[in-house]
């Protein structure tokens, strides 16, 4: 067991360098403004919940450090939204409305960008941008933006880990990160990275002031809205689902629409959207475990915009310049429902318990002889325990028992294997893996919260290229219900491989293209 433990990862000039799992760029960020004493945290105009979380988050840590504090926002209107006053009043957030700068030495916008369009631009002589949405000018050392985050306030989260500042001290701050995530995501529909549904997991928070800002959404003309968009929905009988058109409106009444339609018998999953500016805003739910709602999310908005989520639910934005070079005039509804119906088109579904695999159209191959990391989880986790694997690819429930291997493979993906196929398939070496990795893979214990950096457990080894696989390429998107794990699927795209073990023809699964090539080698018989 290794408790002091480096990641090799590849840089793209093709030599090695080792870093810590958290990488200097942040430890070191928010470390830069202990030169500056007035600091003036600007969110951007018509604050939302994640901007107000965010500000506060970094006015409190600043505030700890002896620093002169100003939260503000500007722009032609004031706060005026139930819940966000609510928020406001209750969290204790010192947010004030200013059309003025206040004297300070560094400006810091949060969740926004600026000079951008959506924030007012105040004159100061430094600046500094944290954000979480995509860049629109060019980067510099005072600049920390995460577009590939759920919230701003999972940003900030995160930087204040780094410099070991709890903010589960202060339920109010807590609870407000919270509701700026939840906000942000769509009910935590939309969160596409797993520091999102880390940063949900763990934070401390107020239940009953949560119900209270969760339920001072919808407006008597809000409700009107939603009341409407339900008697225009478009049903596909075929695949059991429906495309609802709505007015525009908050994306919340969004995703309270999607919530109502999902629950009649008939609709298995739901396509809610409005206009906004530049483009349309989707909500989409799934009641089943062949359609992951984020996927569905990503194929709709595929070349036309972003789109992601969980499995239950999940949003999108196509941008309307990018549905216009495509589609031209044709009406929204049409498209929605025609790009839902390729989908299921789209994907054949496997049940690997229960599948027979025709062997005459796949190839043999052996793994390479590639460092890879292994955990055994009942070394730290009691036996019995419900766990939940957690990576980029998405969550994995388990059960601990003595058997249960955790595979680390090059990218940081993690997959379980029996204790009897490991030792048939790997020996242990020593060394270190070389790993590209954006997130190191935790593990949860279900019953307790506790959280394992799976990378602090791992052991290095190597496939001992006894056992063989059959192989084929995918000429047709798939999805792959494991044995392990019935309930959810695995999605390979053309070009992937479908996987067989040769010892075992139930033991199916999909391997990345670009992994396959990398950690396996064709058989020449």
């Amino acid at each position: 067991m290794k408790d002091d433990y480096r990641i090799v990862l590849e840089i793209d000039d093709g030599e090695n360098e080792v870093f810590e799992e958290v990488f200097l760029e942040k430890k070191l960020f928010l470390q830069k403004f202990d030169a500056y004493q007035k600091i003036c945290i600007q969110c951007h105009d018509n604050p939302d919940a994640d901007a107000l979380a965010s500000g506060y988050a970094l006015y409190s840590y600043f505030e700890s450090k002896g620093k002169e504090v100003h939260l503000v926002y500007g722009g032609k209107n004031r706060i005026t939204k139930p819940n966000l006053l609510l928020m406001v009043k209750e969290l204790d957030i010192p947010v004030t409305y200013v059309q003025e700068l206040p004297e300070c030495d560094i400006l810091i916008t949060v969740d926004c960008q600026y000079g951008s369009g959506n924030v007012m631009k105040f004159e100061a002589e430094n600046v500094a941008i944290i954000d979480h949405h995509q860049c629109g000018m060019v980067q510099n050392e005072f600049h920390y933006i995460r577009s590939n985050l759920g919230s701003c306030a999972t940003v900030v989260w995160d930087l204040l880990n780094s410099q070991e500042y709890d903010v589960n001290q202060k339920m109010k701050l807590s609870t407000a990160l919270y509701y700026g995530l939840y906000s942000d995501t769509n009910q935590f529909g939309e969160m596409y990275h797993p520091l999102d549904r880390d940063m949900k997991d763990d934070l401390c928070k107020d239940d009953i002031l949560l119900f209270q800002l969760m339920n001072t959404n919808l407006s008597l003309e809000e409700m009107q809205i939603a009341s409407q968009a339900l008697t225009r929905q478009e049903y596909c009988n075929e695949f059991k689902f429906c495309v609802i058109p709505s007015a525009q409106c908050d994306p919340n009444i969004l995703g309270i629409i999607s919530d109502f339609a999902i629950q009649v018998q008939e609709i298995e999953t739901c396509v809610v959207y409005n206009p906004n500016p530049g483009g349309y805003k989707l909500s989409i739910r799934s009641c089943v475990k062949e359609t992951k709602a984020n996927e569905l999310a990503e194929y709709l908005c595929e070349g036309l915009g972003n789109g992601g989520g969980h499995p239950t639910k999940a949003g999108g934005f196509i941008a309307e310049n990018l549905y216009r070079d495509w589609y031209g005039e044709r009406d929204f509804t049409q498209v929605m429902l025609e790009r839902t119906k390729q989908y299921y088109h789209d994907f054949e579904i496997i049940y690997a318990k229960d599948h027979e695999v025709d062997i005459r159209e796949f190839e043999r191959y052996q793994k390479r002889n590639v460092l890879v990391g292994m955990a055994v989880a009942s070394e730290f986790i009691k036996i019995g325990t419900p766990i939940l694997v957690r990576t980029l690819e998405g969550d994995v429930n388990l059960v601990v028992d003595e058997d249960l291997y955790l595979m680390i493979g090059i990218e940081g993906e993690v997959y379980p294997i029996n204790r009897e196929k490991f030792e048939k398939s790997y020996r242990m070496v020593e060394g270190d893996p070389h790993m590209k990795i954006e997130y190191a893979p935790t593990v949860r214990d279900n019953i307790f919260g506790d959280v394992y950096q799976l990378m602090k457990y791992m052991k290095t080894c190597q496939a001992t290229g006894e056992t063989k696989i059959y192989a084929k390429q995918l000429q047709k998107n798939i999805k792959v219900f494991t044995a392990w794990d019935e309930s959810k699927y695995y999605r390979g795209v053309v070009g992937d491989y479908l996987v067989v073990r040769e010892d075992d023809f139930h033991d199916i699964y999909v391997v990345r293209e670009d992994i396959f090539y990398e950690t396996y080698d064709k058989i020449n018989e």
